[in-house]
């Protein structure tokens, strides 16, 4: 996989990924606030990833996915700077049999994302 990154103005910067575009801003008053700020997104890829999951499990499983939600908040730690905890609710869809309830949290916790976070690569920068 590559990603190619542009700068297209102010403090907007834009991915290139695999013929997606993805852009990214910052909030005011250091941006114009025109697109998520990039560690919003990289947020937002912990709980779309966890959401597929759990997507995918009812799908394997015939489940009806009407209803099925996920939402994601975060707790800052402002002494440190950074974020304590990241708070994930899955809301399960009506009917949603009792017996998956484990295996459903099994399925979630198997985000890629998240398994990242948690054995991260290693980063290497080159400068030219």
């Amino acid at each position: 996989m590559s990603v190619t990154v542009s700068f297209p103005g102010g403090a907007a910067v834009e991915a290139d990924v695999d013929g997606h575009r993805v852009r990214t801003d910052q909030p005011l008053p250091w941006g114009d606030d025109s697109a998520p700020a990039p560690f919003d997104l990289f947020l937002a890829s912990i709980a779309t990833c966890m959401g597929y999951y759990a997507l995918r499990f009812c799908q394997e499983r015939g489940i009806a996915t009407e209803g099925l939600a996920l939402s994601l908040e975060t707790v800052r730690d402002e002494a440190r700077k950074r974020l304590a905890t990241i708070k994930v609710a899955l809301k399960l869809p009506p009917g949603f049999p009792e017996k998956y309830a484990d295996a459903i949290r099994r399925s979630v916790d198997q985000c890629a994302v998240k398994k990242h976070m948690f054995e991260p690569p290693a980063f290497e920068l080159t400068i030219s």
